[in-house]
């Protein structure tokens, strides 16, 4: 029976965010002590001391910006895991040591209705998951994020499975047997979507023009999803998905109606809206995000198939 190796490298990295930083030493130690002699992580396991730390770093990420480059994140391991035993003991050593922060923070703009006939405005919300607990979330949004405003209160501690619940808006605490349930009845009504990412902050007239055209749809939101961090460290080569370096978030449009008459009328503003955002956003081509099916994108003017008009969407 021929033997198959595991070679899987894990960078590990500690994130300049957070509070109180690891203890290296231990980390290492625990390495050690949570796999088997047998199969030994010390043959799989290269740090900075190490002459070749450097070349093999460079090597995995195709960047000569170890050295050079003071903003990139270092990492404090590379574990070119040749068991599944090394991947447990990293993941285990780094949790345990402080070593992984994970903090995920989407802003939702969106249509808010006040008690009068016709009174709304924009309202943006913030949705979070943090993988840790609400002390040590609490320390990093106190030194990093103060304008958040965010509360203790504010928090829910749950399980990775309730977070699922969470996401598509459960209430906290409901039972997770709705998980199991299938829709009896089709979902009812229209809905479009559409999407950009974003390079540059954009200004703040620029963001008054965006509220003031959401104004005009009866429901309309937006998500904007944070990227940059440990994603401007990944080669655009290394996986199938090109919108890493560079983007600071990624813009969802999504407005939803009932009545079928009302089609045209959504999908004109849908336009005005993405025209409106054009300044701001990606150009050359305007990048759009793959899983949100937008059918303005790539589609043909005419029945026949044109490179030159398909080529705008890179």
């Amino acid at each position: 029976m021929k033997e198959v190796v595991l070679f899987l490298v894990l960078l590990v990295s500690v994130s300049d965010a957070q509070v109180t930083k690891p203890n290296i030493g231990n980390f290492l130690e625990c390495l050690t002590n949570l796999t088997n002699p047998e199969n030994p992580i010390t043959e799989a396991l290269s740090t900075p001391d190490k002459s070749t730390f450097v070349s093999f770093y460079e090597s995995y990420t195709k960047k000569k910006t170890y050295s050079s480059n003071p903003n990139v994140t270092k990492p404090i391991a590379i574990v070119a895991a040749k068991h599944e035993s090394h991947v447990q003991a990293t993941v285990i050593c780094s949790k345990s040591n402080g070593i992984q922060i994970q903090l995920f923070v989407r802003a939702m703009p969106q249509i808010t209705y006040g008690a009068k006939p016709g009174d709304k405005t924009i309202a943006v919300k913030f949705y979070a998951q943090f993988l840790g607990s609400v002390n040590n979330l609490m320390e990093i949004i106190n030194k990093n994020l103060l304008e958040l405003g965010l509360k203790r209160e504010d928090c829910y501690e749950m399980s990775w499975l309730n977070t699922t619940m969470f996401w598509e808006d459960y209430p906290v605490g409901a039972s997770t047997i709705v998980l199991l349930e299938r829709p009896s009845t089709p979902l009812v009504g229209f809905l479009k979507n559409k999407s950009d990412y974003v390079k540059k902050p954009i200004p703040k007239e620029g963001i008054e023009n965006i509220w003031e055209t959401m104004l005009k749809f009866n429901d309309v939101w937006m998500q904007w999803n944070p990227y940059g961090g440990v994603m401007d460290q990944i080669p655009e080569n290394a996986t199938a998905f090109p919108h890493r370096r560079g983007n600071l978030f990624k813009i969802l449009y999504f407005a939803t109606w009932c009545k079928r008459h009302a089609t045209d009328a959504n999908l004109s503003l849908m336009k005005e809206l993405y025209q409106v955002t054009e300044p701001y956003v990606t150009s050359n081509p305007r990048e759009a995000y793959l899983n949100y099916r937008d059918i303005d994108v790539g589609s043909n003017r005419s029945d026949e198939t044109s490179v030159d008009e398909a080529q705008i969407y890179g």
